[in-house]
């Protein structure tokens, strides 16, 4: 009876050489961002994957209300993706650390894995960046604008009616 050779039932993850065996499941994360400014849902044709043109409204910005939806849908589009762009150079760096070093040094293929996953995280952080500064661009558009908005935000106000006096009867 011959013996199966080494992986053949999962062995090498038993031996003690292969203390390093990384598993790297498959992921998936979709994310389905349908806003639109003008009420109507966005149109995504197919089931592809979502356009850039899908995460953000238009750039029309005639009110403070469109200044306020565009940097808040920049914000959540950008934090979504770091994180997505975060988890991918994880999986990568796993996937990629399972790959023989042609030299053979010991922890070679980690070292070579860290250095293509070190890219990816430095995108996460970039989109982690933009999120913070779009919220700070909306922020900075508050305080530079603040005499404006209030002057409309006064004139929108309902009157106030009187209160009910109960006492007069």
């Amino acid at each position: 009876m011959s013996t199966p050779t080494a992986g053949a039932n999962g062995s090498q993850a038993k031996d003690p050489k292969n203390f390093g065996a990384t598993f790297a499941p498959g992921f998936n994360l979709n994310i389905n961002a349908n806003r639109s400014t003008s009420g109507v849902p966005a149109q995504q044709g197919g089931n592809g994957p979502a356009r850039a043109e899908h995460l953000l409204p238009a750039p029309e910005f005639t009110s403070p209300a469109q200044v306020r939806n565009y940097c808040n849908s920049l914000r959540a589009a950008a934090v979504t993706l770091s994180i997505e762009v975060a988890m991918g150079a994880e999986i990568l760096k796993g996937v990629l650390a399972a790959v023989p070093d042609p030299e053979g040094r010991t922890f070679g293929s980690r070292v070579r894995a860290a250095k293509v996953a070190r890219k990816l995280n430095k995108a996460a952080d970039g989109l982690r960046d933009a999120a913070k500064n779009a919220a700070a661009a909306y922020s900075t558009f508050q305080q530079e604008y603040e005499e404006e908005i209030n002057r409309v935000r006064h004139r929108a106000r309902r009157p106030q009616q009187p209160p009910m006096n109960w006492a007069q009867q």
